[in-house]
């Protein structure tokens, strides 16, 4: 069975993630769901044939990330720790729920959701993310599993298909 040569994962859902907080660069448990979560995809990589021994494993430095994949690895090995793949950085909407984000960036309810990222004080420029992603991205020497976060991952996953930054705003999120 022919495997992928990257595959980019999410972490499991987190306790933050259920309330509808913002993380960034916090941390929050996961959630039995998000260990689950997490276990499932393990399960999912071991019916791919995909191993410590096929593929090089990458893990933002973040604690749900690298809970998660503890979990997906089952023990079988360590995953690399790579700071280029911590989630974005949100700034001053650190830790607020989604109903504070939206009243304090003051923009419309149907504002698309990167818009509200682009408008938190202090975050992290969507540049300096490509630049870390299209980075990560270029020191990989081989097949590669990576664990990271929703707004990374979509960074990650526009550069590996060749779609730019602009191609962000239309692919998928979630666990």
């Amino acid at each position: 069975m022919p495997c992928a040569d990257l595959l980019i994962l999410r972490h499991g859902e987190t306790a933050w993630n259920r309330a509808g907080r913002w993380q960034g660069s916090l941390d929050s448990p996961l959630t039995d769901t998000g260990t689950a979560q997490a276990r499932q995809m393990g399960r999912m990589l071991v019916a791919l044939g995909i191993t410590p021994q096929t593929h090089a494993f990458h893990v933002s430095p973040q604690g749900r990330a690298r809970q998660t994949a503890d979990l997906i690895l089952g023990g079988t090995g360590p995953a690399r720790v790579d700071p280029r793949l911590a989630e974005i950085a949100v700034g001053d909407f650190t830790g607020l729920t989604q109903a504070e984000v939206r009243l304090r960036a003051g923009l419309p309810d149907d504002s698309h959701f990167l818009d509200f990222y682009r408008a938190a004080p202090g975050a992290e420029s969507f540049d300096a993310l490509w630049t870390r992603a299209t980075a990560f991205l270029d020191d990989l020497t081989g097949p590669a599993v990576v664990v990271t976060h929703g707004i990374t991952s979509r960074f990650l996953r526009a550069a590996a298909l060749g779609l730019g930054i602009g191609g962000v705003a239309g692919l998928s999120g979630g666990q």
